[in-house]
Order: C-alpha cells, then sequence, then structure tokens
C-alpha cells in the first residue's frame, strides 16, 4: 500500500476556497477546482480530514484517473487499478456514477463496467473462483465522467460530513451544518466577541460558532466508513482523536446567543446544543427578532431568515428585514452576515452590504449579505 493517497474533499458551489483554507490549515497543499479541493496527502490525512473539515461534504479517495471514449477503454483502464490495496478481499463495493459532456454518457452502463472491471481485478488477486462475498467493510466507488474524463473515487466518509450527530430535533427549512459553519468561516469572528443569531432555528449556527469557538472537532461525535477499512492502520486513527482530545479548549468562554420567534424551535435548538455537548455554553430564546436587544458594544450577527420561499412569505420576510435594519443601524460597530434569497434584502435593509456572495442553500441560490462593523 502507498503511503500517500491523493483525496478530494467535497464542496457546495461557492465554497470550495473556504473547503481549500481549511485542508491548507491541516497542512495539505492543494488544487482548487469547481465543487472540490485535491490534494495528496498521507493515509493519516484521512481520518484527520473527516474530523476537521467543517465546511467539506465528504473526503473521497481517488482510486483512478483517466482518458475513457469506449467502453473497453473504461474497463480495461479500471481493471488495471490496484483495487486490491483499498478493497478487502470481503468488501462491499456498490458503484454510482454520473456523466457530463462525455461521450460515455450512459451512467448506468458505466457503473456496471466498473464494477465488473473491479471484481474480475479482484477475483484475480484474492483468488476466488466464484462470487465475491461482499459482506465485509463499505467501500461506496463513483465513477464520475467529465469531457471523457474519468475519476474513480472511493468515499471515505459514509455519511456526508454535515452529519455531526447532534441533531436530534429541526424544523421545516434546517440549515445543512457545513453550510452554517461555513458562515462563520467566512467572517472575521473571533470566540471573545459576542455573537447573536435571531432566526436561530434549530440552532445549527450557534452550535457550530460554538464548536469553532473552542476548537472543538465537527467529526468528534460520529463515525465514518473509513474506520473500518483495514489498511488504515489503527494508529492514525487513535492519533488523530488524540489531536481532537489535546486541540480542544473547552475552558474559552463564550458569549453566543440563538433566538427564534417559534417557542418550540428555541427548545429544540437547545436539545441539539445539549447532544453536542455543548450544554449552557450558549444561550436560547424565544423572542420576536423586532424586539432584539444588542447590549455589548462590538459584536457579530450572523443569521439565516426566513426567504419568502420556503418558509413565510415575501411581505413577512421585508417586514423582517426592515426592523432589523433598523435596529442595526444604532450598532455600527457590530458586523451584520445574513443569508438570504430575497432580492431586495438590501433595499429592505436599508444599506448596501459590504460585500456580498453567491452561495447556494440547498438548491436555492441565495446571497450572502456582509456588512463589516466599524472596528472589524
Amino acid at each position: 500500500m502507498a503511503q500517500h493517497v491523493t483525496l478530494i474533499a467535497t464542496a457546495a458551489m461557492g465554497l470550495e476556497s473556504v473547503v481549500a483554507s481549511e485542508v491548507r490549515q491541516l497542512g495539505y497543499e492543494v488544487e482548487v477546482d469547481n465543487g472540490k479541493v485535491i490534494f495528496d496527502a498521507p493515509i493519516s490525512a484521512i481520518p484527520r480530514c473527516n474530523l476537521w473539515l467543517r465546511s467539506a461534504d465528504r473526503i473521497k479517495l481517488q482510486a483512478g484517473r483517466f482518458h475513457a471514449v469506449t467502453f473497453d477503454e473504461l474497463f480495461e483502464k479500471t481493471k488495471a487499478l490496484p483495487w486490491e490495496s483499498f478493497i478487502t478481499e470481503n468488501g462491499e463495493f456498490p458503484v454510482s456514477g454520473k456523466s457530463v459532456k462525455s461521450e460515455l454518457y450512459s451512467v448506468p452502463d458505466c457503473q456496471a463496467i466498473v464494477k465488473k472491471a473491479i471484481v474480475e481485478r479482484l477475483k484475480l488477486k484474492y483468488g476466488i473462483a466464484g462470487n465475491l462475498p461482499e459482506t465485509g467493510a463499505l467501500f461506496k466507488i463513483e465513477v464520475a465522467l467529465h469531457k471523457d474524463e474519468a475519476i474513480l473515487t472511493i468515499d471515505t466518509s459514509g455519511s456526508g460530513l454535515h452529519k455531526r450527530g447532534y441533531r436530534i430535533s429541526q424544523g421545516e427549512a434546517p440549515l445543512k451544518e457545513t453550510l452554517a459553519a461555513a458562515l462563520i468561516l467566512l467572517t472575521n469572528w473571533k470566540p471573545d466577541y459576542p455573537l447573536i443569531d435571531p432566526f436561530c432555528g434549530s440552532g445549527t449556527i450557534p452550535i457550530e460558532a460554538a464548536l469553532i469557538g473552542q476548537n472543538i472537532a465537527p467529526g468528534f461525535n460520529r463515525s465514518f466508513a473509513s474506520e473500518e477499512w483495514g489498511w488504515i492502520r489503527n494508529k492514525y486513527w487513535n492519533d488523530a482523536f488524540e489531536e481532537v482530545e489535546d486541540k480542544a479548549d473547552y475552558d474559552q468562554p463564550l458569549a453566543i446567543m440563538g433566538t427564534d420567534i417559534d417557542q418550540n424551535m428555541a427548545a429544540a435548538a437547545k436539545e441539539n446544543a445539549m447532544e453536542a455537548g455543548l450544554g449552557d455554553l450558549i444561550s436560547w430564546k424565544q423572542m420576536n427578532v423586532k424586539d432584539l436587544s444588542i447590549q455589548n458594544e462590538n459584536g457579530y450577527l450572523i443569521g439565516n431568515p426566513p426567504y419568502g420561499k420556503r418558509i413565510g412569505n415575501q411581505e413577512g420576510a421585508a417586514d423582517i428585514y426592515q426592523h432589523l435594519g433598523r435596529i442595526m443601524t444604532n450598532h455600527p460597530s457590530w458586523s451584520v452576515y445574513i443569508l438570504t434569497a430575497f432580492e431586495d434584502f438590501e433595499k429592505e435593509y436599508g444599506q448596501k452590504a459590504t460585500k456580498k456572495r453567491k452561495l447556494f442553500n440547498g438548491f436555492i441560490q441565495t446571497n450572502y449579505y456582509q456588512y463589516f462593523g466599524a472596528k472589524q
């Protein structure tokens, strides 16, 4: 088994630079592409990246990359790859696929050919005459074709990295944990500054902020598919979990508050925070944004208010933005960050954003409006 592998951290559109920055902070050099960050790293990076990356969707291992315009070419080049270095004798390996602007456009056929090629390779290498058992660890394979280039990957994460393990309650349109973390990482917030989310819903932004504030790895409370892979030494996982514990700063005081107009959501947010092990580190309150009162001189407001699309209506959303704008005008030292798909947000808020960034909340195109405080 090679000591270094090529890894791909997948990213939601618009968050590639955030994911790349996180990977660099772990000590790896990266190449940034649409929807992904590619990097060569030692095998020990698989546990570390799964545990630490806050804004990435998944960590995939690149098993091969080649040009293919015929099914024979796809079969032979797939079979030539050293699958026995990754997939155990009894490993389960379903194959998914996608194809964009490629000669090989039939995804089901591509999946079947890749599966057959891997089966033949493994049967030959393991000396198996009959069917492969596929009763062991899971190795989810994807064949992705783009402009006739095939990239074959194995998913190391299992469930998406947004599934931190703390969400036991949620509302109608919960914000993905990875996006919530990215919204915070796109600010200059530091844990010694107050942070308020006046539209907290199930509490994702305040919870992710608390994890960032105390440097708690987002994957500490869940498992990963690659934990079952025998070729990743237990030492790598043990070292990674030890690093997580050593770097956590549980003594860092936090001034984080989440409020919501719905009392049930405020209660749900508190439940989720407890599940995350954050206890009473975050303050939760049922409150209409119209009643928001800013007490501290400096701070950050980060929110994902109703857009008038999935929840509420356009008139209600406009009213919320107007009230928020009037309140925050009186606190120019505060930085305000709002994610919304509402097209006339700046008009209703009453101020042009210092900066805005296009992001996707699920399939909804949004803008992240950023108002830098006077002392930021």
